[in-house]
């Protein structure tokens, strides 16, 4: 199987034990990857971010079977039952390929936006586990186990670390293919890194018994380079493309969308258009499988032109807003704003100004938090192997990334209807100077701390894809 991708050039998988790639490609539930965005509502901020969930998951299959050459070139030595034979190899690409079949309309918004339903990578394990699915039936073909292995993986469970390192982890292949298609189809050069130098300098760390299997490190005498440049890609990517202005407030009001469909059918109140699974979702925090895997982004698209013509006002006004883009606005926060007590206050103005203008702020205004950790050690991070044998953290051998580790990025905003602009900004403008707040100058975000506080902002992930 031969394919040309924007990102990666040629992509082949022709391999005996690359066959699943295409064997599970001809199912239905990753067919319907076809039809939901990467990510989500960014369009509305980036014209070309119309790439789908599908070409990522090709995409993490590729540099997945990369990953597996460059093993294999170098565990020679490893014990036989500490490599990567055909049947492990096996598991790896299907893991990397189907890790985001579970995957919602519009991708992580939609589950931040029924938070009490099942998270996307249960929905994954279902498809994945459920016999009546066609991933299921397929990958049982194989082999009876594979299944469960795969479902394993993907949450980081397996007895190769280093398998499971590159599936989840801080440098997995997930997030080396989407740093690098969300850059290419938002344009935003900044999120490109060398993914050659990066593959070429991984390497397996040294174990205290031979019966212990090595785990994923990078090599330090040529590799520092390569892990600095993709956490930096990352860094920018949250900046640039996940944490823009006008995809975090179309991602917030179509929350708000979301919010108002449910509290009217909880209430009895019927709404023509709801998709069967959002329904079932949003009245019992569950669906049936199968009604589930009928959503994607055309059909919820088809339903929120449906809301437009309901009588409920709010919900007709937010969705015609959302299909016109006439979206809310974004009033960055800084210095003493930024701060819970700050931006309360913040809000409070801008909810009193709504009210007054006949708007219901709940489903007007609201305090957009995205933050984003700069750089974990905690989880899954390589080690760095010197010639010696010496290992050491990345952050104890890398000035840049010792400054990053356990930073926040931070974008706080007041979200906000046009019809209050100016009176938020003169409002907002006759406090003192250093509490003052700016729309529209800030670029790159706010570092803080790293507090237990941290709210998933949508990105490639997305917090993570």
């Amino acid at each position: 199987m031969i394919l040309r991708d924007p990102v990666h050039g040629l992509v082949a998988f022709e391999a005996k034990e690359e066959a699943i790639i295409q064997t599970l490609l001809e199912t239905r539930e990753l067919q319907r990857l076809r039809r939901v965005q990467q990510l989500g509502l960014t369009s509305l901020a980036y014209p070309g971010a119309t790439h789908a969930r599908f070409s990522h998951a090709i995409g993490t299959a590729h540099v997945m079977a990369r990953f597996i050459a460059r093993i294999r070139a170098i565990s020679t030595d490893l014990p036989k039952d500490q490599q990567l034979d055909p049947k492990r190899a096996q598991e790896g690409l299907a893991a990397a390929l189907l890790h985001d079949i579970g995957h919602g309309p519009f991708s992580h918004l939609f589950e931040e936006a029924i938070p009490k339903g099942p998270s996307h990578e249960d929905w994954g394990t279902r498809i994945v586990m459920d016999p009546c699915t066609e991933v299921h039936q397929k990958l049982v073909a194989v082999d009876s186990e594979l299944p469960a292995r795969v479902c394993a993986l993907i949450r980081g469970e397996h007895e190769l670390r280093y398998l499971s390192g590159a599936v989840s982890g801080t440098f997995d292949v997930d997030r080396c293919d989407y740093l690098l298609r969300d850059a290419h189809f938002t344009g935003v050069n900044y999120g490109h890194f060398d993914l050659d130098w990066l593959l070429r300098s991984f390497c397996l760390s040294p174990t205290e018994s031979a019966a212990i299997t090595p785990g994923l490190a990078i090599d330090g005498s040529k590799g520092l380079p390569a892990i600095e440049s993709f956490i930096l890609a990352r860094l920018f990517m949250f900046q640039q493309v996940y944490f823009h202005k006008a995809s975090r407030c179309s991602d917030w009001l179509l929350a708000r969308i979301l919010e108002r469909t449910q509290q009217l059918l909880v209430h009895g109140d019927a709404v023509a258009g709801v998709p069967r699974a959002v329904e079932s979702l949003m009245k019992t925090n569950d669906a049936a499988l199968l009604d589930y895997l009928q959503l994607d982004d055309a059909v919820m698209w088809t339903a929120l032109e449906q809301f437009r013509h309901h009588k409920d006002p709010i919900l007709a006004d937010l969705s015609h807003r959302l299909l016109s883009r006439q979206l809310l606005k974004g009033f960055e926060l800084f210095a003493e704003d930024a701060t819970s007590e700050g931006a309360e206050h913040c809000r409070t103005i801008a909810e009193d100004l709504c009210k007054k203008a006949g708007l219901d702020p709940k489903y007007y205004v609201g305090l957009d938090r995205p933050t984003a950790l700069a750089f974990d050690e905690s989880k899954g991070a390589l080690s760095v192997l010197f010639p010696q044998g010496e290992t050491r953290r990345p952050s104890e051998v890398s000035f840049l990334l010792s400054r990053l580790l356990g930073q926040l990025l931070s974008r706080p905003r007041i979200i906000y209807p046009v019809e209050i602009r100016h009176e938020l900004h003169k409002a907002l403008s006759e406090r003192p100077r250093n509490a003052r707040a700016a729309e529209g100058t800030f670029a790159g975000g706010s570092f803080q701390m790293h507090s237990n506080e941290i709210k998933s902002p949508n990105g490639p992930g997305h917090m993570e894809s």
